[in-house]
């Protein structure tokens, strides 16, 4: 019994020493070697400090920037340790409620835009943390922020044909608009 008990004991040590130590320090020293921006949470810098990730959107309301997609983690927008859908479908009451009241709140930041407003400014994703609008989210958006800005509306045009990514490989995804970066390189603009 006694030797029984030292070799399940000695073989927890071992396991313990392989699986909770070893590996995870292989692991993570490679990903440090070969991927370091993605292994520190792909941050954004900006003055020598981190302003966002480029994997976790960020909530901006005031008027004068791009908004990115509603988030689904309350009570606090873009919280990553929250992260998930809604789970609300399409016909349930709540939902249609708060698309309305986002819709209400784009027309009243920009009362003359009668276009038809993207989905995607009005719906959560499936995570709830999307740092990415489609390029018509962006568009739909352009003329707002060109006015509040006091920018030309193809100085701004030109900065979201800048900041749209197209497909993953030419096949994988859609074209999408990186909200933090463009609304960094809208400081950028604004500030020369």
């Amino acid at each position: 019994m006694a030797k029984l008990l030292r070799q399940s004991l000695l073989m927890l040590l071992l396991l313990t020493a392989a699986t909770g130590v070893a590996y995870p320090l292989l692991v993570t020293g490679l990903a440090q070697g070969l991927f370091p921006a993605q292994a520190n949470g792909s941050l954004v810098l900006e003055h020598g400090g981190a302003v966002g990730s480029r994997l976790i959107g960020q909530s901006f309301t005031d008027p004068r920037y791009f908004w990115g997609r509603p988030s689904a983690t309350s009570p606090m927008p873009y919280n990553a340790a929250a992260s998930g859908g809604s789970n609300l479908g399409p016909n349930n009451p709540a939902l249609v409620a708060a698309v309305r009241q986002r819709i209400a709140a784009l027309r009243a930041a920009d009362p003359g835009n009668t276009a038809p407003v993207p989905v995607d400014l009005v719906t959560a994703s499936g995570s709830g943390l999307d740092p990415q609008i489609s390029p018509a989210a962006a568009q739909y958006q352009v003329a707002r922020v060109a006015r509040l800005r006091g920018l030309s509306p193809a100085a701004v045009q030109a900065l979201v044909r800048a900041h749209t990514a197209g497909r993953t490989w030419g096949v994988l995804g859609e074209p999408r608009v990186d909200v933090l970066e463009l609304n960094l390189a809208l400081d950028h603009l604004s500030t020369r």
